[in-house]
């Protein structure tokens, strides 16, 4: 289960409008790298494939791969605003360390 908070669906939305297809899907994924091992990639797509799994969060629907699924599952995304600007958020309950930018995590 991936779930979104309230405000991470509103800019997902805002994000969304400048993007040609209104109707694409956001992808949450990891790559190696970063910090602590793996960074997460967010991006529109309009494409599904087989292994995908499609979570309905509302106004948005999040695709994961199933493969990284395990890594993902039960992960919250937030957006928050403050003085130094704003940012997406990851609170992932399998990450055994994240790093001081919140955008790289290990496992």
């Amino acid at each position: 289960m991936i779930n979104l908070s309230e405000a991470a669906v509103q800019e997902i939305i805002r994000l969304r409008s400048k993007h040609q297809n209104q109707n694409s899907l956001f992808r949450l994924k990891f790559k190696s790298g970063g910090c602590c091992s793996f960074y997460y990639i967010m991006e529109f797509d309009e494409q599904l494939a087989s292994n995908d799994r499609v979570y309905d969060c509302g106004k948005v629907k999040v695709v994961v791969d199933s493969q990284q699924l395990n890594y993902l599952n039960g992960l919250t995304l937030d957006y928050s605003e403050d003085l130094m600007g704003g940012g997406f958020r990851f609170n992932n309950p399998n990450a055994k360390a994240t790093c001081g930018c919140g955008n790289s995590f290990s496992i």
